[in-house]
């Protein structure tokens, strides 16, 4: 075979292992920009319900945003003080008194698969009184927003500017599992601080930091 048929088959080679790969490059993000991450937590825990839904203020849950550089994970106290009392939902809840009312018996606590987790990490049996047979275990939620240890940002100074929680964290309100949708690149956060009335902030005279001390002490 002379070497200009077998440059040509290296070439065609070469051009159907690009195509096949046009996919792929298509979905490759700089180093650091997890946007679009959405990792299973051990919990179902569904925003759209709680924060879309119920309309629970994010701050009820992420308490530390007011106070901390940190909004934090709620800790699993703050889930049982509705969820001591409501163990399933509406509709299995009816179901289940509606089956018993057929029966002519009483209602049995019904407890779903997802909160009897909350339950067991207190070390509850599902008539929510201490198991001796349960250990009680920290829930190991995966962390989802995360920047790089040289970036330094601090919840409490955008909280009281009135930067509304889905200007960087997107619609939660919508999301039955949380992910990531900002790239959270310096270049996003600098292009926001030169116009930060864009994010709708309620303090018209703020002028954001743009210098690098700003976010890198």
């Amino acid at each position: 075979m002379s070497k200009r048929v077998i440059t040509l088959t290296l070439l065609v080679a070469l051009g159907f292992g690009l195509v096949a790969l046009v996919p792929k490059l298509a979905g490759l993000r700089l180093p650091g920009n997890n946007k679009g991450y959405e990792p299973i937590q051990p919990i179902a825990y569904s925003h759209r319900l709680h924060a879309g839904e119920l309309g629970i203020d994010c701050k009820y849950c992420h308490s530390g945003a007011e106070r901390s550089r940190y909004a934090g994970i709620p800790a699993a106290s703050v889930c049982m003080n509705c969820h001591g009392f409501v163990t399933a939902s509406r509709s299995a809840v009816r179901a289940e008194e509606v089956r018993a009312e057929i029966e002519s018996r009483e209602p049995m606590k019904v407890v779903s698969t997802e909160l009897a987790k909350l339950y067991a990490a207190f070390g509850l049996g599902e008539d929510l009184l201490p198991d001796p047979n349960l250990e009680p275990r920290p829930i190991e939620w995966v962390r989802v927003h995360k920047l790089p240890d040289f970036a330094v940002f601090d919840h409490r100074p955008h909280v009281f500017a009135g930067v509304a929680c889905q200007k960087c964290h997107g619609p939660v309100e919508t999301m039955e599992r949380m992910r990531q949708v900002k790239s959270l690149s310096m270049g996003w956060c600098v292009n926001c601080h030169r116009d930060p009335h864009d994010a709708g902030l309620v303090v018209p005279e703020l002028q954001a930091s743009i210098d690098c001390s700003g976010c890198h002490h």
